[in-house]
């Protein structure tokens, strides 16, 4: 059982009260905690795993990353972190790996893996994010999920649409799977594959449809990772290390034919999760969710129509 105040939200004459709280509180698991319902269906299971160097190549830091037997390993020290990309780029589909993330002080440090076009539309870019919020010892990872479109995080524009969670599990004890599902309706987010987050298409400007590449990086985001900047990268603990392995793409790329179709986020074979899938993610969310930016007063509901 988790005890949350999001959990609160549930009961009708108090949702008034803890809607704009929504957006800032913490949830505080129990020691016995279970994991979510099953979701009744894997959509990892579907797909096959990709070998590293027939889906990706380095990006940059080549001396801070190394590639032994499928697992790549990555870090981030104070000369340098590390990326890798996909070697095509893809208009959908579903993609996943497995990772594990480092325990102790991480403050400041992102760990993530990622779909973009920022070099091909420097500026104007879109993206689909999983990304890992360093900590301190005493707190647990966040798990962010966002999406921009159409340069809507560059420059001085800022348009995030994140959704942030904490675990059910602490995921630097093993390697968890994590994917995004994204087809011309859709997107979703996956962790082991209970789907936490889905994101529909509500108009062509809210959301990203041109192709993207897959990225993976671990990188110095000081300013705001960590409890919005209050905790910087502390060096004394370098390196900061993230680990990958089981990746999983199957999708069509940019040049696929028109009928090309990407892996379906339920058993019925199509774009809608299943009653079972949707209790899951329910669930995530009422003992899980930290942050939904639907939900934040200090928000500009204007600039976010999808609310």
């Amino acid at each position: 059982m988790v005890l949350s105040m999001p959990s609160l939200l549930c009961l009708p004459f108090m949702a008034p009260i803890f809607s704009s709280f929504l957006a800032l509180t913490l949830i505080i698991p129990l020691s016995n905690a279970q994991g979510p319902p099953s979701p009744g269906f894997s959509p990892s299971s579907r797909v096959s795993t990709v070998a590293f160097n027939t889906g990706f190549r380095n990006l940059w830091g080549p001396q801070h990353q190394k590639l032994d037997q499928g697992s790549l390993t990555i870090w981030l020290d104070k000369s340098s972190g590390s990326g890798f990309k996909s070697l095509r780029p893809y208009q959908s589909g579903y993609f996943g790996a497995a990772m594990k993330l480092q325990p102790g002080y991480t403050a400041g440090v992102i760990t993530s893996f990622y779909l973009s076009n920022n070099e091909e539309h420097p500026g104007d870019h879109d993206e689909i994010d999983i990304e890992f919020l360093g900590t301190t010892p005493d707190k647990p990872y966040t798990l962010q999920t966002n999406v921009y479109i159409r340069g809507s995080g560059d420059g001085n524009i800022n348009i995030g649409r994140e959704m942030k969670f904490h675990l059910w599990f602490d995921p630097t004890k093993d390697h968890h799977n994590y994917a995004i599902l994204w087809n011309p309706s859709e997107i979703i987010f996956f962790v082991d594959d209970v789907p936490i987050r889905r994101y529909p298409r509500k108009s062509d400007a809210t959301f990203p449809t041109r192709p993207m590449w897959v990225y993976g990086s671990i990188w110095d985001a000081s300013s705001w990772a960590t409890e919005n900047g209050r905790y910087k990268a502390d060096y004394n603990y370098q390196p900061f290390v993230g680990r990958y392995t089981n990746f999983k793409v199957s999708a069509c790329t940019a040049n696929s034919p028109a009928p090309c179709r990407p892996p379906s986020a339920s058993p019925y074979g199509s774009s809608s999760l299943s009653p079972q899938q949707a209790l899951a993610m329910n669930w995530v969310k009422n003992n899980y969710l930290v942050y939904d930016y639907c939900h934040d007063p200090k928000r500009d509901h204007t600039q976010i129509p999808e609310c």
